[in-house]
């Protein structure tokens, strides 16, 4: 699935932390007048907080980028695993979507069906795949990230922070069965892996209401900012990591099969179980498990999706 910038910082958040504040003023208001999708999309109303929420996407897009050690991705220190596709690439992706992102939180506000989101979906992957060069760099965040952010806007996201679990609820409810029902590109590396592992991959993830992102991200990553205070490139890293311990990741399925899929897991969850970022050396480990994963060509994708999304949904709902 899949404007303005962030206030603070219009070209890329440094600061480790996504902007909250200035994002919870304006009310999003929730349209059912039944307008066609590209007169709901095209008005003016809402646009400020709709583009408020999309500014937040991409910070979180900006953000994962920016973590680093992260095992097999491509940050701005290195390109991990991958030989096609650099910091660059995904900082262009990351920039070209935000309008797209605007129009899926507008389609929220509009209690437009999962069809109507796939539409902008397919047309941000578009934009992404032209910024690119035909790269995929985001795909994955455009659905799952996309589904947030058009929860958001259904949910007045602008006006306050949210009730903690709420963005993952409304996408469950409103989208599950749209999700499960909808097409698959049979031919999508995610795809195949899904079919040939029997794992429920992005789609049952979604459909769930991001049980993963729930109990996984966003208590690791609050866990990490305790241990490590101050250091916001440490929990990223601390929430990453515990996500690739615990996470269906149909990209390392894909890349490494069923033993590159067990390596990863295990490894991430010996990471964690040593202590994760308490560790005093936590650096150097994590950075030595980067180098395992290129290695062995693994690249964590789905993780790293996820971790965009927790970082989202941490700037928009309430803290528990």
């Amino acid at each position: 699935m899949t404007g303005a910038a962030v206030q603070q910082d219009a070209t890329r958040p440094r600061t480790g932390a996504l902007p909250s504040p200035a994002i919870r003023q304006d009310p999003l208001s929730h349209s059912r007048s039944g307008l066609s999708d590209s007169v709901i999309l095209a008005r003016g109303e809402n646009g400020a907080s709709c583009a408020r929420i999309a500014a937040l996407a991409v910070a979180a897009l900006r953000l994962e980028l920016d973590t680093y050690p992260k095992p097999g991705l491509v940050s701005h220190v290195d390109s991990g695993s991958h030989a096609d596709m650099d910091a660059a690439t995904f900082a262009a992706s990351a920039s070209t979507l935000e309008s797209h992102f605007a129009a899926l939180a507008r389609a929220g506000a509009a209690d437009l069906a999962m069809p109507a989101l796939r539409r902008i979906g397919l047309g941000a992957e578009a934009a992404m795949r032209a910024a690119t060069g035909g790269v995929n760099t985001h795909r994955g965040a455009i659905f799952g990230l996309g589904l947030l952010v058009s929860a958001a806007g259904a949910l007045g996201a602008g006006a306050r922070p949210l009730p903690a679990g709420l963005l993952g609820a409304h996408v469950r409810d409103r989208h599950a069965a749209g999700i499960l029902d909808g097409p698959e590109l049979l031919h999508a590396p995610g795809a195949r892996a899904r079919r040939r592992h029997g794992v429920g991959g992005a789609p049952v993830e979604a459909a769930s209401g991001f049980p993963t992102l729930y109990g996984i991200g966003l208590p690791a990553l609050r866990r990490a900012r305790v241990l490590r205070p101050g250091d916001a490139n440490a929990a990223r890293v601390g929430c990453c990591l515990a996500l690739v311990a615990a996470l269906e990741d149909t990209n390392l399925l894909h890349r490494g099969g069923e033993a590159g899929y067990r390596f990863a897991r295990e490894a991430a969850a010996r990471f964690e179980a040593a202590g994760g970022v308490a560790q005093a050396d936590w650096f150097a480990r994590a950075k030595a498990l980067h180098r395992a994963f290129v290695a062995r060509r693994l690249s964590p994708g789905g993780a790293a999706d996820l971790l965009a999304m927790t970082l989202f949904v941490d700037a928009i709902e309430e803290h528990t």
